[in-house]
């Protein structure tokens, strides 16, 4: 753990992957010898959550196995992690979508209009996040260095990205006019949270999700909002796909391709960010065309 948690994302990870080994792994083989560790012993701890609580114990199993070949590989056991026979032993899982529930994109503007209500921090963040098609903790985790309000650009490092990698997001007028209400409500200082919570550190995830439920907004996520930006890209403009998935800061799943792309589009991003701003102010039907080299 001490060797690899400098190579991960965020503390949030780091913290994880430990208390999930401590919660499952450690009472039924935290005291036994790594090289001691067969499969049976891992297949019977991870039986009792396999099918209660799938994703948990898939990242139970992924970290035995890390801690394991780690073991092999220092010269504490004789053989590699048993995880392929382990799993085989296992009920096969239910399949699961794993999509966020979603508020349908023209139900969006409506929504945005409620927002406008109040001047909370909760909502404030919340608006943001929706105009940006951020991530929640991209949104709370955003710090008043990050903005650039000359070039109209937040840059997000690469730290707290999913990707690893910095992502400037194109921000639109009424996004600016909020993070300049946001400025002056709470006098961002340096190193602050644009959106803090009570305490003055960074916002709960939970804060977003009660702002939602506030609204009226009973069974969509916070990350849904996200596919409604995605959906409205694809029904209401005429947007080539990688752009968008560009302005989602998803990463290329072609090695080549994004071995050799130089560009991350931000102007055309710009554009369609601008448009996304247009539609949830008014609800407009205009559609947004794309032309080639434009």
């Amino acid at each position: 753990h001490a060797e690899h948690k400098g190579s991960w994302r965020n503390a949030k990870h780091t913290a994880q992957w430990l208390s999930s080994l401590k919660a499952y792994a450690f009472p039924a083989i935290g005291s036994v010898c790594v090289d001691q560790i067969n499969g049976p012993e891992i297949r019977d701890l991870l039986l009792p959550i396999w099918l209660e609580k799938p994703e948990t114990a898939r990242r139970v199993r992924q970290r035995i196995g890390v801690v394991l070949d780690w073991a092999y590989a220092k010269g504490f056991r004789s053989n590699e992690a048993p995880m392929r026979s382990i799993s085989m032993g296992l009920p096969r899982q239910p399949k699961s979508d794993n999509h966020f529930a979603a508020l349908a994109y023209d139900e969006t503007p409506a929504l945005m209009k409620t927002l406008t209500g109040s001047d909370s921090i909760g909502r404030l963040a919340l608006r943001v996040l929706i105009l940006t098609a951020a991530r929640s903790g991209e949104v709370r985790g955003a710090t008043w260095e990050e903005i650039d309000v000359d070039e109209a650009v937040w840059t997000i490092p690469g730290k707290r990205m999913k990707a690893g990698k910095a992502h400037m997001v194109p921000l639109c007028d009424e996004a600016l006019a909020i993070l300049a209400k946001v400025h002056t409500i709470r006098a961002g200082r340096k190193g602050a949270p644009v959106f803090p919570g009570l305490s003055g550190k960074q916002m709960s995830d939970m804060t977003l999700a009660k702002v939602l439920r506030t609204a009226g907004i009973k069974t969509a996520t916070v990350h849904g909002f996200r596919s409604a930006f995605r959906d409205w890209a694809a029904e209401m403009t005429g947007t080539p796909g990688d752009i968008v998935e560009a302005a989602l800061a998803h990463s290329i799943s072609n090695r080549v391709e994004a071995a050799y792309r130089r560009t991350n589009y931000l102007e055309k991003r710009r554009v369609l960010m601008d448009a996304w701003a247009s539609y949830l102010g008014n609800n407009a039907a205009d559609i947004l065309q794309f032309k080639p080299g434009a």
